[in-house]
């Protein structure tokens, strides 16, 4: 296992990612457009945090006027990109093949998407992809341009939201602090909808334990056949 040492700190000095951009309708909003992107393309570790919501302190974000309209039951794309001057998509574009880990992405209902920080509960979980066959989400948007695809419920309530997509990459996760979370809020308005409540929500700082066993673990040896991705169970229709 000790060969394994100098390949992870390699990855850990380019590992890095943003989600830098929101794509509805096969239309990118642009670059910082009703996403608040960073100055910084660092991970959180301190899972207790309030930079667990949506970013901050050591990447402190920008805030954006724009507010994107989506329509329940609709797909949007998360972009993730290395930097935000990244303008290619290969595999080097979008973050370190060695950060294997989970895609999950959360909503909040909130009555300003442009002021409310994201800090604290109503948080629901409406995508999640972990290890599936010996591939791990984060190899599947590497591999596939940066994009992380995400269903907006369609029996939601109509309004404003904030959409948070998240990767996380575990190649240091065998103690705690290790694991490299990485999120960005989107901005959005849904339209049309339902009027079902989610009600398994949870909190940001709060959804994550350094204990939990998909946030403290060594993906390397043994090997890892059964990941729990961390936070709670997928809000269903």
């Amino acid at each position: 296992m000790k060969v394994l040492a100098p390949l992870m700190l390699a990855g850990a000095a380019s590992a890095h990612t943003i989600f830098s951009s929101l794509e509805v309708g096969g239309v990118n909003q642009g670059l910082g457009q009703g996403v608040r992107i960073p100055s910084y393309n660092g991970p959180i570790e301190d899972v207790t945090s309030n930079s667990m919501a949506c970013n901050g302190n050591p990447n402190p974000t920008t805030s954006t006027s724009k507010v994107i309209t989506v329509q329940a039951g609709q797909s949007v794309t998360a972009i993730w990109r290395y930097m935000l001057s990244t303008t290619g998509s290969a595999p080097n574009d979008i973050m370190d093949s060695t950060h294997k880990g989970p895609t999950i992405a959360y909503l909040k209902k909130v009555g300003d998407a442009t002021s409310d920080s994201g800090v604290g509960g109503g948080w629901f979980k409406i995508q999640q992809d972990g290890l599936n066959n010996g591939v791990w989400g984060t190899e599947k948007v590497i591999n596939g341009q940066g994009r992380h695809s995400i269903k907006i419920p369609e029996c939601i309530a109509p309004g404003q939201y904030l959409l948070r997509a998240e990767m996380i990459a575990l190649h240091g996760a065998g103690n705690y602090p290790g694991a490299q979370f990485y999120m960005e809020c989107a901005q959005i308005n849904v339209v049309g909808g339902g009027n079902k409540t989610p009600t398994n929500t949870v909190s940001f700082p709060g959804a994550y334990k350094g204990t939990d066993a998909g946030v403290k673990i060594s993906i390397y040896w043994p090997p890892v056949t059964n990941y729990q991705i961390p936070g709670p169970s997928l809000f269903t229709c």
